[in-house]
């Protein structure tokens, strides 16, 4: 019988792990939500529940679907069909594309059981400090190893021997790091994952016991491979523990490993690249990209590289690798666009908004608040809602999951009355920001307003800036250009969006979203 996973009306193409699965969307979900991208074939980005209603596979009263993961590609078009409209992408990493299927039986999801903890009943003869592990190197870790035919059958074995040692010195255990094994040639392989084993014995075992495989180096496409569906939940990996991937590689890779480095880094993972016998002179010729390791690596700044010149007595370098990989501070791709910003929304409660409008307003906040990770140590989430007064609807510290915000948004009640928006900013400023000036996360504000201001913007904008805080303005209706272009941060064309009705509000949703995300990553270069 075919085994459907159940999903939620928001879950996305690159949510699912699989290149092929079946799955079951739940009924009535609101369409005007859907995020879709493409018609036929479309762009990982987009709802599947959302995907498979718009291409006509199921209805509104939801149901099976196969989704079958496909390549990226670009100019995926705007398509209006079953009373979605899909949008434009120039160009997008990878794509899905949806079918019918015949579903029996259904899989829930989420109840997976954690790894974090000792299992209880079962063999209570060791002391619990052992198992716990290194509770100092926190870190989840995918080994990928070198099985094509360049390193052969010795070296591999070599290989293995190493790459066990690394384990063994780890202090593998349940509060402490967590290994999982990934072969690259011809295709990859993933071995074991994270949540297979949590003891450095059962590891060095399951180690001993790998095949070697042969084939091509494709470096490049098992570092994809790896960045897309090793780290998920289900698979062991740990909310806010640095994700890591090593990549052993003997000689060069024979595929493309810079567009996997990307990808790596979009999905907060920490790529180190240990390289044993580069490439001498002569063969120097062959290599496809000279500066492969520098591309592929999480930064290019020293730390992330290692060389070995050999497979032969490398005792010695089993320690120093792993005290960077124990180097919790260094790990400076585990943060993201989507789980280190502070998002503060200011809101135009004035009367010439209107109560139908205002409704519109929350459901653009609540579409942009949805593609962040919102946790306690991730991304936050606070409302503000203005009109010649002020009224701090959430801070940042009130909730701290995507539900209890969205839940919080969905509550906010329309005030009605002037528009001070100068004030606001100022407010906003000093109660909201405030409180976060020293945090970790990168702070933005997105000011909402349909009218002229009553006072000066320049002024409280600029001091907003100061404090280190992005502003992206969004204007509807009456809402004057300059007054919008005042309050954006520079440069203002990327950072002021206007529409004429307030129902254009929601094609805005993914460029604010990728501009948050642009700002973030050009702040950490």
């Amino acid at each position: 019988s075919l085994v459907s996973t159940a999903i939620t009306c928001f879950t996305r193409g690159l949510d699912l792990r699989k290149e092929t699965e079946d799955v079951l969307c739940p009924a009535n979900c609101p369409l005007w939500q859907f995020y879709v991208f493409g018609d036929g074939v479309y762009a990982s980005l987009s709802s599947v529940c959302g995907a498979a209603i718009h291409s006509g596979v199921i209805t509104n009263a939801g149901g099976a679907v196969r989704v079958q993961t496909l390549p990226g590609q670009e100019n995926y078009p705007a398509v209006n069909a079953h009373g979605i409209q899909s949008q434009m992408l120039a160009r997008w990493a990878s794509s899905f594309s949806v079918t019918r299927t015949k579903n029996t039986a259904l899989e829930a999801v989420g109840q997976s059981v954690s790894t974090a903890r000792p299992s209880t009943g079962k063999r209570p003869k060791k002391p619990l400090d052992k198992k716990a592990g290194n509770k100092d190197c926190k870190a989840d870790i995918a080994f990928l190893i070198d099985g094509s035919y360049n390193i052969g059958q010795r070296r591999f074995n070599l290989q293995k021997n190493f790459v066990g040692k690394v384990a063994v010195m780890l202090g593998i255990g349940t509060e402490g790091p967590h290994v999982g094994v990934v072969q690259a040639s011809e295709h990859p392989k993933i071995e074991f994952y994270l949540k297979n084993f949590t003891a450095a014995k059962e590891v060095l075992f399951a180690i001993k016991e790998l095949g070697f495989r042969g084939g091509n180096s494709n470096t490049g496409k098992a570092l994809k491979h790896t960045a897309q569906k090793f780290f998920s939940l289900e698979n062991g990996a740990r909310k806010g523990i640095p994700k890591i991937i090593v990549v052993f590689l003997d000689g060069w890779p024979s595929d493309d490993i810079e567009e996997a480095g990307i990808v790596a880094r979009e999905f907060g993972v920490n790529v180190f690249i240990v390289s044993v016998a580069k490439p001498t002179t002569e063969e120097l010729g062959m290599v496809q990209d000279i500066g492969f390791v520098d591309k592929a690596v999480c930064r290019n700044n020293g730390f992330f590289s290692y060389q070995m010149p050999t497979w032969f007595g490398t005792t010695k370098y089993v320690k120093p690798l792993v005290q960077k990989l124990c180097s919790h501070e260094q790990m400076l791709c585990s943060k993201t666009c989507y789980n280190s910003v502070n998002i503060g929304f200011l809101i135009d409660g004035s009367s010439s908004v209107g109560d139908s409008n205002f409704r519109l307003v929350l459901e653009f906040i609540s579409n942009v608040a949805k593609a962040f990770e919102i946790s306690d140590i991730g991304s936050k989430i606070a409302a503000v809602q203005f009109t010649y007064d002020q009224r701090t609807e959430f801070s940042f510290t009130d909730y701290t999951t995507k539900e209890k915000v969205l839940s919080a948004i969905r509550n906010i009640r329309y005030m009605s009355g002037g528009t001070a928006t100068g004030d606001a900013i100022s407010f906003t400023t000093r109660n909201v920001f405030g409180p976060m000036k020293d945090g970790p996360n990168k702070n933005f504000l997105v000011v909402l307003t349909d009218g002229q201001s009553y006072d000066d913007v320049r002024g409280p904008a600029a001091a907003a800036q100061k404090a280190g805080i992005t502003v992206f303005s969004v204007g509807v209706a009456w809402a004057p250009l300059d007054d919008l272009k005042d309050m954006a941060s520079e440069p203002r064309e990327s950072h002021t969006f206007f529409t004429r009705e307030f129902t254009g509000l929601e094609q805005m949703v993914p460029d604010i979203i990728r501009g948050i995300c642009k700002d973030f990553l050009d702040s950490k270069q």
